[in-house]
């Protein structure tokens, strides 16, 4: 009772398919393309709006349209998911 929350206790079964390890995440505070892209000024109020906004999920929605918010996202999911290396061609 007295324990702090924890990640089980906001997550639905549903939910569990698009939670991320911890170790991944830890990723993320590791890449330097994405260190790169948080050192501009307009993503970061883009991600600050997000992060306070009531209705997330139509703000996100809009942002999937801005060009800074898409390459931010895709190089979140290149850490966190890499492409598989049986779709690489040889070089």
């Amino acid at each position: 009772a007295d324990s702090p929350w924890s990640v089980e206790d906001i997550l639905t079964e549903d939910d569990e398919q698009d939670r991320v390890p911890l170790q991944k995440l830890k990723l993320l505070g590791e890449s330097e393309e994405l260190r790169g892209l948080l050192l501009n000024p307009h993503l970061r109020q883009l991600l600050l709006t997000v992060d306070q906004a009531e209705d997330k999920s139509s703000l996100m929605k809009k942002y999937m349209r801005e060009p800074l918010f898409v390459e931010f996202a895709d190089c979140c999911l290149r850490i966190v998911e890499p492409p598989e290396k049986e779709n690489i061609l040889p070089e």
